[in-house]
């Protein structure tokens, strides 16, 4: 059986970092609705970004994507974060907005295009270096439409080239973690789909380059519980994006879709003995909150990543293991459900009391006023959002 206060003290210690954009408006290609009360600046973003690690206690870095989050002072930003209680996490690039990328970034055939994308990505270190940050978050949506659009080894030769700039101007502390998405913007051919191409980019480049996981950028069905198995066993799993879908890259609330998935992915952490965030890995989310609150809406994806972790945490090891063994499927599935099956919200409601807080986040939020004072604020000027 699970060690109740071992399993206390690893939900206690668990850290799960925020992304600046989800607290703007955000949402599909069809449309973004506009809400009330979002942020405006960055500030605002990292403000937001500390109520909901005042409310649950776990989250205590923000990521910043940048151009949406450039500022002129780094150093003042990540000032202002500590007075709040936080700090900022990865720093995240842009290399797909721009007119100039439509044919690719670090890829593309144009080598003054490859220059302003690389150029980018070495600005982003730069502003890791004066916001304290390890990690560099690199996604490309670089790839072809057509069948003969461009030659797809000299795209792999150009991103290799583009990730080995990269990589040789990191410090000592930092690092590269380069997510993959199997497709979109990109139909016939994506630059970085899976992640073995990834994971072969980062053998390639060295111990400081790992892979990170979007949790929606699979084709259906793929068992992403392998991944993050194969991952671990090599060394080379830096991050997750998580986030849920139906279909493709919907950026839903983690868990809402699949919550047994979310489970399945937190037991091999934990099996992987990776859930201690000395080991490096960066649990983040990546999201987009169109028609739901915002802040509410993060406080409950932390949520979920509790839950799913707290069950992965009470799976009775030594009895899945003899089961295992000795070749009992079904008492290997009984007590992997059984933990699944088992209601950890009182649980999580005592990690939470015993940190001092309340044992509801989002009711507790939804008490403090913070919404209707940030409605009432923020009026006037430009509201953050994707693409700003």
């Amino acid at each position: 059986m699970a060690d109740l206060a071992a399993v206390k003290r690893a939900l206690a210690a668990q850290r799960i970092e925020t992304p600046s954009w989800a607290f703007g408006n955000s949402g599909t290609r069809f449309k973004v609705f506009a809400q009330a009360g979002v942020p405006r600046d960055p500030r605002e973003k990292i403000a937001d970004a500390a109520t909901v690690h005042r409310f649950t206690g776990v989250a205590p870095t923000v990521a910043l994507h940048i151009p949406w989050d450039k500022v002129d002072d780094y150093a003042a930003l990540r000032s202002y974060a500590e007075s709040l209680g936080v700090g900022i996490g990865a720093i995240n690039t842009n290399v797909f907005q721009d007119d100039d990328y439509k044919l690719g970034s670090v890829t593309n055939p144009d080598a003054g295009v490859r220059r302003k994308a690389t150029d980018h990505l070495l600005e982003a270190i730069g502003i890791m270096d004066a916001t304290g940050s390890r990690d560099l978050k690199l996604w490309f949506a670089d790839g072809l439409n057509y069948p003969g659009q461009d030659d797809l080894r000299n795209r792999q030769d150009r991103l290799a080239a583009a990730l080995r700039e990269t990589y040789d101007r990191l410090g000592d502390d930092q690092r590269i973690l380069l997510e993959y998405k199997l497709f979109e913007p990109a139909f016939y051919a994506t630059d970085v789909p899976d992640w073995g191409t990834s994971y072969a980019h980062c053998i390639e480049l060295g111990e400081k380059a790992t892979v990170c996981i979007d949790t929606g950028h699979h084709a259906p069905g793929t068992n992403i519980e392998f991944i993050v198995a194969f991952l671990l066993r090599q060394r080379k799993l830096g991050a997750f994006d998580f986030n849920s879908r139906f279909y493709a890259d919907d950026d839903l609330m983690a868990g809402a879709a699949d919550p047994f998935q979310l489970f399945r992915i937190m037991y091999e952490i934990v099996r992987g003995g990776a859930l201690d965030p000395a080991y490096g890995i960066n649990f983040m989310l990546d999201q987009c909150h169109n028609i739901e609150a915002k802040i509410p809406a993060i406080i409950r994806s932390v949520m979920n990543i509790q839950e799913a972790t707290a069950k992965a945490l009470l799976v009775d090891r030594d009895a899945l293991s003899r089961a295992q063994n000795e070749g009992d499927v079904l008492q290997a599935n009984a007590v992997l459900m059984d933990a699944y099956n088992t209601d950890v919200r009182p649980l999580l409601g005592e990690v939470r009391a015993d940190a001092g807080l309340d044992p509801d986040p989002v009711g507790a939020y939804r008490r403090s006023g913070y919404q209707e004072k940030i409605v009432e604020e923020r009026v006037g000027g430009r509201q953050a959002g994707w693409g700003a």
